[in-house]
């Protein structure tokens, strides 16, 4: 492990939390990109991250904690992955869904690059149907007839 790497991703999850958009951009390389595969969309350099931000601060109002049985690792070639949770609550429209002040507890898997020594790169892997449940969109009803489901 990297400890400087480690360090800064400390750092940029701080700021992240703390929607400290300064503070957050300034840990990423101006290079930077951002997937959000779910959703399919992605965002580039510091104007993209600064818009991916905004997105889920202004809809979610999110903080990322890392669970019981969460985890995360150094892989080889110096990337970051990790399981992690964004806590927060439906504030703004997302995907044409008017707020509904629900509270979201939405796992995820982020994998992270560097260069440079700042973030190149955020990847997000996330349930996208399991969000919408819980704001309130059933995107496939039929799932609620499951008899062996879980709640989302």
């Amino acid at each position: 492990m990297d400890q400087q790497l480690a360090a800064l991703v400390g750092r940029h999850l701080t700021a992240e939390n703390g929607q400290d958009l300064a503070g957050t951009l300034a840990t990423l390389h101006p290079e930077c990109h951002f997937e959000d595969f779910a959703t399919g969309q992605s965002w580039h350099g510091h104007e993209g991250a600064a818009a991916h931000y905004r997105q889920w601060w202004t809809t979610f109002d999110v903080t990322v904690k890392r669970g019981p049985g969460q985890n995360g690792g150094w892989l080889e070639g110096g990337g970051y992955m990790a399981e992690a949770t964004w806590h927060g609550r439906h504030i703004g429209r997302f995907l044409g869904i008017e707020p509904t002040g629900r509270p979201i507890v939405q796992p995820f898997v982020v994998v992270l690059a560097f260069k440079d020594g700042l973030m190149l790169s955020e990847r997000f892997h996330y349930d996208l149907g399991s969000l919408l449940r819980q704001i309130g969109a059933e995107p496939i009803p039929a799932l609620g007839e499951l008899r062996h489901r879980k709640a989302a």
